[in-house]
């Protein structure tokens, strides 16, 4: 529509006042007459049909190497991917062996895992670069199920196995498996939580849900994987000083750990608390001299791999078991186990535990393959990377394995030695077959202690968030509190309940935003036909008897009296206590009349309805007879945010004052339209009922042409 030069100006004649007519568009009539019968034929047709060309493209998109594999560049690729799945082999040895003692399993399980996991992400996953293997967090989450079932079965917990064979359950106890020792049980459970996750997020990729990573926000992750660091430092202490007590379970196991480390202080094996000191002493810097100098190395130096060496040269020529009674690996046989079913009767006892791995697995891979795609430019499927991470847990369940996900130490290695495709996977995997079929049995002597030191070193990236905290409250206070409160939850209370609370935190936050949203007066700028908040930007004007507000937030049922109340007191009018008051006028008057009181001229005049509030706004007394509602930023309304528009417009109507709405997007003109809104109107024609206002400054020469002669502006 046009507009003169000033856009306050008086309309003075017919053909001035054309050009102040609102703008009209029509809308596309959707599509009307379908049922649900025809859309879930339509539906079923589409997903169930089947072509030689979408048959093609099913398996294509299901196994996306059969994609990447033909256009490999062979003279390009080949020597990064080589080089980046050698150096991810020869850190995933001595990882996989640390990370089994965190999930309470023997050492060849946490290398079976890694090889597993390795082939079947390099088939099924979309991302070029992660590592998908052993993860510190999931470790931990299987390591205290395996714990409480063992614990049911009537195992002996650790500190009293000495002088006793625990390799069968307690006598009486029916739960143990019969010709089962702890070690075949602790992996059994380990492989049924194993399968009952992946289980999960292969459903939840048949059910197209991958779109639930987004709600597990970086501040939530963040926060979990901190406080479920502090458990793991806090699991490994005993390791390192050589102590024997069972791991506790239930809520608050970070005081009732700390209780036992001090109550069997006295107990510590010399020997290994030396050895950790001197291993915590060697790869600390050895660490931070990789990150340092990460840019002009090649490829990162395995220092974990030296220390694993050394560590077992050295308590095997010097008989640290046998002299000290120091804990040692033992016996890591060669080749491969039997494949096994998962115990069909535990799966009611894990479903639980094994949906919070499900989710915490699928979230860590999602988040490190979109971050990393995004850096190197391609995309990657949510659903598909569910139903990757679905089969690295499903398959190798049934070969003595236990849960995986990516793991960023590992994919950042990957990256940065020269990482294209998963080929490097593939070649990760072939150097761990090597370990398994030659080299495991040399591993006997090696400590536990050792290895319960480079999983603390490991820690260091995670607990290093702390020095964040500061950063992270100056960007924003919503984030940094999630990430406060869960990351307390995971670490002082319980792991899996800290990423339950986060997500609820983080969903509160958000409704939160929703009812702290205040109403917002809008005047308009000198020289253009935008409005904005008066409170926020200098030289603005206001009209005189029209007032335009903002509110940004939906309108639904939770905020709905919020908003009324803010517009209220917004508007320095509250409708019902001014009819209140009213009515209580009236009423005096009638019973002065009743008593023969005379009434001035005055009085009268006070008690007949008013056509206009004068109102004090902004430090300046204003006459106001309309009100104009800016609802650009009304995302949505339900029923409640209808009935309560209603509500205002029927309530200033009563009082003399026109309310109108402005820029509303579609949905919100679709509910409106569904919740008669428009139809309840009373007052005027059908046509200028239903007049809808696609700009601000529409509404405010529409409600103020008929009622303002001059149409001067006031300047704020």
């Amino acid at each position: 529509m046009l507009h003169g030069e000033d856009s306050c100006a008086a309309v003075e004649d017919g053909g001035e006042e054309d050009q102040h007519r609102p703008l009209i568009l029509e809308r596309i009539e959707k599509e009307t007459g379908r049922t649900w019968r025809t859309v879930l034929s339509q539906r079923l047709r589409k997903h169930c049909s089947c072509t030689p060309e979408k048959a093609k493209s099913r398996i294509l998109s299901f196994f996306p190497v059969l994609q990447w594999l033909p256009r490999y560049k062979l003279r390009d690729w080949i020597l990064g991917d080589a080089m980046s799945g050698v150096i991810v082999g020869i850190l995933l040895v001595p990882q996989s062996i640390a990370y089994s003692l965190l999930a309470n399993q023997d050492p060849i399980y946490g290398l079976y895992t890694s090889f597993f996991a390795s082939i079947i992400y390099a088939l099924l996953g979309t991302s070029r670069h992660i590592s998908v293997g052993i993860f510190g967090v999931l470790c931990l989450l299987i390591g205290q199920v395996v714990d409480r079932e063992l614990a049911l079965a009537g195992y002996l917990p650790e500190s009293s196995l000495s002088g006793n064979d625990s390799s069968v359950p307690l006598a009486g106890n029916d739960s143990g498996v019969v010709g089962c020792d702890q070690s075949c049980y602790a992996i059994a459970v380990g492989a049924t939580v194993t399968f009952t996750a992946g289980i999960y997020q292969v459903l939840m990729g048949l059910l197209q849900v991958g779109f639930v990573s987004v709600y597990l926000s970086d501040s939530l992750l963040s926060g979990f994987a901190t406080g479920a660091s502090l458990t793991i430092l806090t699991s490994q202490i005993k390791y390192l000083l050589g102590l024997k007590i069972p791991r506790p379970q239930g809520w608050f196991t970070l005081f009732k750990t700390w209780y036992g480390l001090l109550s069997n202080l006295g107990n510590t094996n010399v020997c290994d608390l030396i050895t950790s000191l001197v291993c915590l002493a060697v790869l600390i810097p050895t660490k931070e001299l990789n990150d340092r100098f990460k840019s002009k190395l090649k490829a990162p130096i395995p220092f974990e791999l030296f220390v694993v060496i050394i560590a077992t040269l050295a308590s095997h020529f010097g008989h640290f078991n046998a002299k000290y009674g120091s804990g040692v690996a033992g016996v890591i046989p060669t080749g491969f186990l039997p494949p096994q079913m998962p115990m069909w009767s535990l799966i009611p006892n894990v479903a639980v535990d094994a949906f919070s791995i499900a989710i915490v697995g699928f979230a860590i891979t999602v988040s490190l393959s979109e971050m990393f795609a995004k850096k190197h430019g391609y995309t990657v499927d949510a659903n598909q990377e569910m139903y990757a991470i679905g089969f690295c847990n499903i398959l190798p369940s049934f070969f003595h394995c236990f849960t995986s996900s990516a793991a960023l130490t590992k994919t950042l290695v990957k990256e940065s030695t020269g990482c294209q495709t998963q080929l490097s996977g593939l070649i990760s995997a072939l150097l761990l077959l090597l370990v398994l079929l030659v080299i495991a049995p040399l591993f006997y002597s090696l400590q536990k202690c050792v290895l319960a030191a480079i999983i603390v070193v490991n820690l260091r990236g995670a607990l290093r968030k702390f020095t964040d905290i500061p950063c992270m409250w100056r960007a924003n206070h919503i984030d940094a509190f999630i990430w406060l409160i869960t990351m307390a939850t995971s670490a002082l209370v319980n792991t899996e309940l800290g990423l339950l609370v986060g997500v609820l935190v983080s969903a509160f936050c958000v409704l939160g935003r929703t009812q702290r949203v205040q109403v917002l007066e809008l005047g308009r700028a000198m020289t253009r036909e935008h409005y904005e908040d008066l409170a926020s930007y200098k030289g603005l004007q206001t009209h005189p008897d029209v007032a335009i507000f903002r509110y940004e937030a939906p309108i639904y049922y939770a905020n709905q009296n919020l908003f009324k109340k803010s517009l209220y007191r917004c508007v320095g009018l509250d409708p019902v206590k001014e009819k209140s008051r009213r009515v209580k006028f009236q009423n005096s008057k009638r019973q002065e009349e009743a008593a023969g009181v005379p009434t001035s001229n005055s009085d009268e005049k006070e008690a007949e309805a008013p056509p206009a509030v004068t109102l004090m706004m902004n430090t300046a007394s204003r006459q106001l007879r309309r009100v104009v509602i800016d609802c650009s930023a009304v995302l949505f309304l339900d029923t409640a945010g209808v009935n309560a528009l209603k509500e205002v417009r029927k309530d200033y109507g009563e009082l003399g004052v026109v309310v109108e709405l402005a820029q509303c997007n579609t949905s919100v003109l679709d509910t409106l339209e569904r919740g008669g809104y428009y139809s309840n109107q009373k007052g005027g024609n059908a046509g200028e009922n239903r007049t809808i206002f696609f700009t601000i400054e529409d509404a405010v020469l529409h409600v103020q042409s008929p009622s303002t002669p001059n149409g001067d502006c006031d300047k704020s």
